[in-house]
């Protein structure tokens, strides 16, 4: 006698209350919110009215995201990337937090709160606030440069210190900055926009470019850096894959009394010469171990951009896991 086929799990529930308006935001246009849930937890959703049914082995993790978005429909639009995110921090992703682990670490800033989503971003937030020197290492999108830069402006709103200093490496990624318009500073502003934009969206524009004129703001190419002491200060190295180990040590001996330092790069992206190595890749192995010295290491699985990006980055780790 054959054996039957197991029974799929499935959770059957109500959303109280069943508000047609807040029913729509939850679904979106043609229920495009819970086909991409059905899509990322594999699934199934059916819906009448404020009833519905989702069957499949993470049918009670996925009832808890609905609930989740549900609940935030009275104060926001539920977009594709709140439904993104939401997933992400669902308790089942890998590398996310459990409902039992405390989510400390959490950022102010004059515009809001930001939040660790998972556990690396959680560890990173700690490792900043604990440690004079830190190291965010890992692919695009798991919000490295961006948790850094909201560390530094909350420093600053706490008076912890004087001045944010933002450094990237000027390595010409396959263009010539001869070529581009203006001083030496204007060519290297394009590198830095990425830091721009984070300060931006946490301080406002009229706010970052005062701190700038006042120099409470300095954003400087790392060629700058060689001869200075910084004091009192919050130093970003942005893009430090793309550093010379000589680079590296110069911008590591910076550091002065009541600073903090934080590094942020990504190992398999160097637009250095071929041949060259990474100083970032080369202190790992100088500083790791080091007391007063942090790593967090970021995987795919970190990602909080677009989806895609996640299976890229995957598909990348998969083809020359060791670069």
């Amino acid at each position: 006698m054959a054996t039957p086929a197991p029974v799929e799990p499935s959770r059957e529930f109500d959303l109280d209350p069943p508000d047609n308006a807040r029913l729509a935001n939850l679904c979106g246009p043609l229920d495009e919110n819970l086909r991409l849930l059905e899509e990322r937890m594999s699934v199934s959703v059916k819906r009448r009215g404020a009833s519905f049914r989702i069957a499949g082995r993470r049918a009670g993790a996925a009832e808890n995201v609905v609930r989740e978005l549900f609940a935030r429909t009275t104060s926001e639009e539920i977009s594709l990337d709140r439904v993104h995110l939401a997933l992400r921090d669902s308790p089942d992703e890998p590398g996310a937090l459990t409902a039992e682990e405390p989510l400390e670490g959490a950022v102010r800033v004059a515009r809001g709160t930001i939040r660790a989503r998972g556990r690396n971003q959680r560890d990173y937030l700690a490792n900043i606030h604990a440690k004079d020197l830190s190291f965010g290492i890992g692919p695009a999108g798991t919000g490295k440069t961006y948790l850094a830069v909201a560390c530094a402006v909350e420093a600053l709103q706490a008076d912890r210190i004087r001045r944010i200093i933002l450094v990237r490496p000027a390595v010409e990624a396959g263009e010539r900055l001869g070529f581009l318009p203006g001083d030496l500073t204007q060519k290297v502003d394009p590198y830095l926009r990425p830091m721009y934009d984070a300060l931006y969206e946490m301080l406002g524009f009229d706010r970052v470019a005062r701190f700038i004129e006042r120099n409470v703001i300095e954003v400087a190419p790392l060629a700058f850096m060689r001869g200075r002491s910084l004091n009192d200060s919050f130093i970003i190295l942005d893009e430090a894959q793309n550093t010379t180990p000589e680079q590296m040590k110069m911008f590591l001996t910076r550091i002065g009394f009541g600073s903090k330092a934080v590094v942020t790069g990504d190992v398999t992206q160097t637009d250095l010469p071929a041949g060259k190595m990474s100083g970032l890749k080369h202190v790992i192995n100088i500083l790791k171990g080091t007391d007063g010295v942090a790593f967090t290491f970021f995987q795919a699985a970190d990602v909080v951009r677009h989806p895609l990006v996640q299976r890229i980055v995957q598909a990348y780790e998969a083809h020359n896991p060791d670069p």
